[in-house]
């Protein structure tokens, strides 16, 4: 692999662009574009002057297929990071599709209008990624994705059985504020105010939003007031 091109520029992507660019021996040529891209600009230099690096900009809105596939078109990359919004995935699977390129993702798609996270919108271009000899990997972020491998290699090398399984997760720093994001403020307040759900005797039993809490211990960092939210997301820490 040499030629990647990452969207977005916020948190996620930043933390992403560093380790790619600790591996430049895989990702040979890398390209950061987002809406603003001034922010790419600044992200580019910082990494540049860190890593020795030749991080390209470009500005791209990713609601817009057109705009899309026109970056594609001129950058040639092999696979796309997507770390924009939720709500953008489809269009920039549907310019992968259109100009041949691998794609990733670290948050499954959610409707623009509505807070319901689901994977079935994603599923339904299996075959067309298949068709196309390309590759779509879903939701490798932290919840799911890392919970997602450390769960399925506890299973395999450590327990016969598995009989319930909690996954919990929270910020080790505290801000002060009541409220005070660790990523995009508009997906951490979507997560917070839709119905919480959880796998119990078969089936999916729905809450209303927070209603479930309860105070948890955290190793090295000590407890916290834990929250039940959906399952593509771990309860939130306050």
């Amino acid at each position: 692999m040499s030629r990647i091109l990452i969207i977005g520029a916020g948190g996620v992507a930043t933390v992403c662009a560093h380790k790619v660019c600790q591996n430049k021996d895989v990702f040979t040529e890398v390209m950061i574009a987002s809406r603003t891209k001034s922010k790419c600009d600044a992200l580019a230099r910082v990494l540049n002057e860190k890593y020795g690096t030749d991080v390209q900009t470009a500005a791209v809105d990713a609601d817009s297929v057109p705009q899309l596939v026109e970056l594609l078109r001129s950058w040639k990359p092999v696979l796309v990071i997507n770390l924009a919004l939720p709500y953008q995935d489809l269009t920039i699977m549907d310019a992968c599709l259109e100009c041949g390129c691998n794609y990733m993702d670290t948050a499954n798609y959610e409707p623009k209008d509505e807070a319901h996270f689901e994977y079935s919108w994603q599923w339904a271009y299996r075959e067309r990624f298949e068709k196309a000899g390309l590759t779509a990997i879903l939701g490798c972020g932290f919840d799911p994705g890392v919970t997602s491998v450390f769960t399925a290699y506890a299973a395999k090398h450590h327990f016969d059985a598995i009989e319930y399984l909690d996954i919990v997760d929270c910020n080790a720093g505290n801000h002060h504020k009541a409220f005070a994001t660790n990523f995009n403020p508009e997906i951490n307040i979507r997560e917070i105010t839709q119905k919480g759900l959880y796998w119990e005797n078969g089936r999916y039993i729905e809450t209303e939003p927070m209603e479930i809490h309860k105070p948890l211990n955290y190793p090295n960092i000590g407890p916290r007031e834990s929250y039940l939210l959906q399952p593509s997301s771990a309860p939130a820490s306050g």
